[in-house]
């Protein structure tokens, strides 16, 4: 499939940046969307490095030397997180010659993959490519169950989908988070993330897990951090006013991926889907997702807001100036509710939109409109 939106970023970055570094989870196509770039560049300005084969870590033994030539043209670097002593080497080589771009491919954010964010401040810009979304696929059923990594969302049933996620599962745990140098046992953190599956849409409460694994909120804070960033969840931060209302101080939790929350949980149709009893929880979060991939609405960018009374906005975002909230709810009739209208005038919001299953978009006030997701 192909992915324009994100063939162009790179260009974007490219016009500002002598390096781009395309971050997202493994096996969400980051390999493929490289190729696809690197197709309108001459072979002989391209050279690429794979930091999982051995032969090409052979080559990277005197980085320096290695990537000094070509002195223009384009060097792509996947996997960067299995090698981030190489950053200081990189910026040494962009302050020597701008004519030379790195294309630099990550399976983790810029927090877990040590340096890059000092090492190359200024010389770097980076993208965030996530599985497929709602707007690529235009297929909200199969997407919503299967997710969106390429190879489970494009998989032959709902089966082989799930089997593959399975599997995804497994190597993520057993082999993913120790390359990043997290020596965890795959069995604790599987049933953290398993615990953490039943707290999607929810406030997270470390003390609670904690005391159910016999571990430290410390160390489930730090499984937290680590989860969110390999890109597998989203820790949606509250969003503060002085209202003089107690307004809640804790973050909220989704899976950015709804087919992995799926496999975690075991269903694997569409009907086991749609007689879950957080039926309603599953599609927030998937709803959440697609709004913030819509929108191009980064993780420090979006909030939640709730107090103590009751009163809660889902999703609440600056857009170009503008305060705008995002109610989400699974129904066929959208309607307004005492809480949306405390939300508006508490948070000053210039709209707010009710996010539900259906394929119209219509008014329902001035300040508030329904918004459907193409079912």
């Amino acid at each position: 499939m192909q992915r324009p939106k994100y063939q162009e970023a790179i260009s974007k970055q490219f016009r500002v940046h002598t390096a781009c570094g395309l971050l997202g989870p493994r096996q969400v196509g980051k390999t493929t969307l490289a190729k696809m770039y690197i197709e309108s560049h001459p072979p002989e300005h391209v050279r690429r490095f794979d930091l999982e084969n051995p032969l090409d870590l052979t080559k990277l033994e005197n980085p320096l030397l290695t990537l000094s030539k070509p002195t223009q043209g384009l060097i792509v670097i996947d996997e960067i997180q299995l090698r981030p002593d190489l950053f200081p080497v990189l910026r040494v080589l962009i302050d020597e010659n701008r004519e030379r771009k790195f294309l630099i491919l990550g399976s983790a954010s810029r927090d877990l993959i040590r340096q890059s964010s000092e090492t190359l401040a200024g010389r770097i810009g980076y993208i965030e490519l996530m599985p497929f979304s709602l707007e690529e696929t235009n297929n909200s059923p199969l997407v919503w169950l299967r997710g969106g990594f390429p190879l489970s969302f494009l998989a032959q049933d709902d089966e082989m989908s799930f089997l593959w996620r399975q599997s995804y599962i497994t190597t993520f745990l057993e082999r993913d988070i120790p390359s990043l140098g997290f020596q965890i046992p795959p069995q604790q953190i599987r049933r953290f993330w398993l615990m953490l599956a039943h707290y999607h849409g929810q406030i997270f409460n470390a003390s609670e897990i904690a005391k159910s694994l016999g571990i430290s909120d410390h160390t489930v804070r730090r499984y937290l951090d680590i989860l969110a960033g390999t890109f597998m969840v989203r820790i949606l931060s509250p969003w503060f006013e002085n209202l003089g209302k107690r307004q809640v101080k804790s973050p909220k939790i989704y899976f950015r991926d709804s087919g992995i929350l799926h496999a975690l949980l075991g269903i694997r149709t569409e009907k086991e889907l749609d007689t879950h009893p957080k039926l309603g929880a599953f599609w927030e979060g998937f709803a959440l997702e697609a709004i913030c991939q819509q929108m191009e609405i980064s993780p420090e960018e979006c909030f939640f807001w709730k107090t103590q009374s009751g009163a809660e906005l889902d999703l609440l975002t600056m857009k170009n100036g503008k305060r705008i909230g995002f109610e989400i709810k699974y129904t066929d009739q959208p309607a307004i509710t005492r809480s949306m209208r405390i939300a508006c005038e508490d948070l000053k919001l210039d709209h707010l939109y009710i996010v539900f299953p259906g394929k119209e978009s219509f008014p329902l006030d001035d300040k508030i409109s329904a918004r459907g997701l193409l079912m």
